[in-house]
């Protein structure tokens, strides 16, 4: 079983995200700490990038001040060799293609599965292109996570017969971002995954904030995945915002166990 399976094996999962170098790398690697002792599942890594289209303004905004203190691709890689000294939850990067290839696909994986990096979700490449990555990331085993939306539902099986990891379930049409409420048909999209491939996790994210709505989304799949709340956090916070991120995530992590 992979990391990333594993981290749905002992109930429903909660996965937080965060953007790499907001607002800087230590406070990035002591979030990545806390977010773990609080007991998140599986950890998503934002790395930075310029142009970052499905992301809502609360992540763009990360990601313009991470790129302009000065992160790099290389210093996340870094950063998360030396947490992989004392952390074990599975970890995934999330990016966009262009961030892989203008380092190089091929040495980008390599370095991925070379310092502990689990898997990476790549929102802006179509099932159709994924065998742009997919063979590398077999290679090297990285999962490479597939998406699945609202507008996915003719291929729904086709995307869930060879997914890897885990499903990232995308809750609602447009970029991430808080919802007050969420409307989709989340428990019909699932059950298309299930039908297709009863073996692989399929988790929800974009618009879960509160815990009421984490639960709600844990009944309906195996897990509830939570950015821009985390994000709001850390900007409101900054440097200070560990023990808020902390309490937070645990009290998610308690509203998707109680969905169980």
């Amino acid at each position: 079983m992979s990391n990333i399976k594993n981290a749905f094996s002992g109930g429903k999962a909660f996965i937080p995200f965060i953007t790499c170098g907001d607002p800087d790398l230590e406070t990035t690697a002591a979030l990545v700490h806390a977010m773990s002792d609080a007991g998140a599942d599986l950890i998503e890594l934002g790395i930075p990038f310029s142009d970052p289209t499905a992301e809502g303004p609360v992540i763009q905004a990360a990601n313009v001040r991470a790129l302009a203190g000065g992160v790099t691709t290389e210093r996340i890689f870094d950063m998360v060799q030396e947490l992989r000294q004392d952390v074990t939850t599975p970890m995934v990067f999330m990016t966009y293609a262009n961030v892989v290839f203008g380092y190089g696909a091929e040495k980008f994986i390599a370095a991925c599965a070379e310092i502990g990096i689990d898997g990476m979700i790549l929102p802006d490449v179509p099932f159709e292109e994924k065998e742009e990555f997919a063979p590398l990331c077999h290679r090297y085993g990285v999962d490479l996570i597939s998406l699945i939306a609202p507008t996915s539902a003719g291929r729904v099986a086709q995307i869930a017969k060879s997914a890897e990891g885990f499903v990232y379930c995308v809750s609602s049409l447009g970029v991430t971002g808080v919802r007050s409420e969420i409307t989709t048909d989340i428990g019909g999209m699932v059950q298309l995954v299930r039908n297709a491939n009863p073996d692989i996790p399929c988790a929800v994210g974009f618009g879960i904030s509160v815990p009421e709505q984490a639960a709600e989304m844990a009944r309906l799949s195996d897990g509830a995945i939570v950015g821009s709340a985390i994000v709001k956090l850390t900007a409101q916070y900054g440097r200070d915002a560990v023990p808020y991120v902390r309490d937070y995530v645990a009290a998610m992590k308690a509203a998707v166990r109680s969905a169980a």
